[in-house]
């Protein structure tokens, strides 16, 4: 990736700066009444963690939009979750970590966790979608857009990104593009992820009793 140094941006610490909160909080409105959903379908009432070494992108994009999905583990209220939604068009990930927390009744906490990715073979995607809440990691782009209108990251000769699937999102809203970018030491929370494809190398899935780092990926 040595190549995204000319005519790139190095930021140490990337935590959804770039995609105000406000764009995110105004497209819950925008959601509600047209019955938009931001991930494909009602997500659960649970957010999760993902860790990776490194994700490798190329046709990034980026923007607000809003979730629907369950309050919480018990009953059919929903509520709507702001998200910073990510998207490729093809992404390498290495050493790559899923994790959730459940509390079962007379049993206590278990973590369920997912690693991939991480024996030598990458996780390879296309058409990535991150519906994400918190994001941190060291990020560098290869001539990015900041500031453009979330409806034209798809845009033939000028977007950058995969398409624009999600009515949830502020059409003329805020969002950035990249034709490449390189996350390393990515730690996030999510509630929904999409891929038109995903292929996950070495795939190791356990149940851990209790939770908190030592158990989940951080």
């Amino acid at each position: 990736m040595e190549s995204m140094a000319r005519g790139g941006t190095r930021w140490k610490r990337f935590a959804l700066v770039m995609v105000p909160s406000v764009a995110a909080t105004a497209a819950i409105g925008v959601g509600l009444a047209q019955g938009a959903l931001a991930a494909s379908f009602a997500v659960s009432g649970q957010e999760f963690k993902v860790t990776a070494g490194k994700l490798v992108g190329s046709g990034f994009s980026q923007y607000g939009g809003v979730d629907m999905g369950y309050k919480d583990l018990k009953g059919d209220e929903k509520v709507a979750h702001p998200v910073a939604i990510s998207t490729f068009k093809n992404a390498s990930i290495t050493k790559m970590c899923q994790s959730v927390v459940t509390d079962v009744p007379f049993v206590g906490k278990i973590t369920l966790k997912l690693t991939a990715g991480d024996k030598g073979t990458a996780v390879q995607a296309e058409k990535l979608y991150l519906d994400v809440s918190e994001l941190d990691a060291n990020a560098k782009f290869k001539n990015i857009d900041i500031g453009v209108a979330a409806k034209d990251t798809d845009n033939p000769g000028t977007g950058k990104g995969p398409a624009v699937k999600d009515t949830s999102i502020l059409p003329n809203g805020f969002a950035q593009q990249a034709e490449e970018v390189e996350l390393t030491g990515v730690e996030q929370k999510a509630w929904a992820t999409t891929a038109g494809t995903f292929e996950l190398s070495g795939l190791s899935m356990r149940l851990h009793k209790g939770d908190g780092p030592k158990v989940e990926c951080y």
